[in-house]
């Protein structure tokens, strides 16, 4: 069965996930690395996130680093797994994405896939979202499309992807998978806590429970547009950041930071459940994958706005969270292999299927 690479590094920007697949009628996870992102290339690649000074070689140069580090990722899991690059059919590489603006018809990968090629020996898939936009689609998410692969249709079921920002697959018998970006899921908590305390991530939402949510800035958060907007709809860092978040401070009384955490997990869980449950009242099934998986007080918030519904996670049915979205970009490469449309429209809003990607032969 061919074997396939999917690469991702998300918008944590903590690491780099690689994921080893086998494709046939299913998608099986046979095998992942994760490669820690070093602190140099993560402020590289926040700082491509805003517009500064000498951006295109700047860029230039994150996307060799991004590459070299993907390549060394690649070479490690082939060797733990005792494999050629022969013996792999193509990388499935997402890149690194540092701005996200469809509605000026354009989204921004750091990649060189031509270079991941050339050190790899293997054959390269890339570029996976611009051709959705140029479709007139959001471009995001593009993971709906895996998600109904791997879970089907037998019920009223969502597929909650929550990395640093959330996004949801809804799948229902007979119908077309459905879904769009939900809004703010990690990036808006690592901030804070990063700004407040220099850690990473808030763990286990321990900080986020030691405080109180406070009622009127959660309300001053969910006044932004993008919360009222209903699907097709993506965002990102252009909208929702650490400036955002001190802009809507600045406009109340100072709170303990503990309480701003707090009221962050709630903006997180709330604006998850509401556009879930507008979209999809009945949703009997809530499959949670990303590394909101691992937060139990954000998981605990979820299913107390979602009490109709089951919240558990991709693994109760074989596929761990923190590997998903690099499983799906294996399976976009190999949807681009065999010519076969890797969007739905019914969720990017683009004019039609279309294939995804470009390739770079090794």
């Amino acid at each position: 069965m061919p074997l396939y690479l999917g690469v991702m590094s998300g918008t944590s920007l903590d690491g780099l996930d690689i994921a080893l697949v086998e494709q046939s009628d299913h998608t099986t996870l046979l095998a992942s690395h994760y490669i820690p992102m070093p602190e140099g290339l993560r402020a590289d690649l926040l700082a491509l996130c805003a517009s500064g000074p000498n951006e295109i070689a700047q860029s230039a140069c994150a996307e060799n680093d991004w590459v070299r580090l993907a390549a060394q990722g690649i070479k490690e899991l082939l060797t733990n797994q005792q494999l050629s690059p022969a013996q792999i059919r193509a990388i499935g590489s997402h890149g690194q994405t540092v701005r996200h603006e469809p509605q000026r018809g354009f989204t921004v990968q750091i990649d060189n896939p031509a270079l991941l090629a050339e050190l790899t020996g293997i054959d390269v898939v890339a570029d996976f979202r611009r051709r959705d936009v140029a479709a007139g689609g959001q471009g995001a998410p593009l993971v709906p499309a895996f998600h109904a692969a791997l879970f089907g249709d037998q019920r009223q079921r969502a597929v909650l992807n929550i990395g640093g920002f959330s996004n949801v697959s809804l799948l229902a018998p007979g119908q077309p998978v459905r879904g769009f970006d939900c809004g703010p899921g990690n990036v808006l908590l690592d901030s804070w806590i990063h700004d407040q305390r220099g850690d990473a991530y808030d763990r286990d939402g321990t900080w986020a429970a030691s405080g109180k949510v406070n009622d009127e800035l959660l309300r001053r958060f969910l006044r932004d547009d993008f919360f009222a907007a209903r699907g097709p709809k993506s965002t990102g860092r252009e909208r929702f950041n650490l400036l955002w978040l001190k802009a809507k401070l600045a406009e109340g009384p100072a709170l303990p930071a503990e309480d701003v955490q707090a009221t962050l997990l709630e903006l997180s869980a709330s604006s998850i459940a509401e556009s879930l449950l507008h979209a999809q009242p009945d949703c009997e099934e809530v499959l949670v994958c990303g590394g909101g998986a691992f937060n139990p007080e954000l998981m605990a918030r979820l299913a107390a706005h979602l009490p109709r519904a089951r919240v558990g996670s991709t693994a109760d049915y074989g596929v761990p969270p923190e590997w998903m979205e690099a499983m799906a970009f294996a399976w976009l490469a190999h949807r681009f292999l065999e010519r076969l449309p890797g969007n739905c429209p019914e969720v990017t809003g683009a004019s039609g299927p279309r294939i995804l990607g470009a390739l770079y032969p090794a």
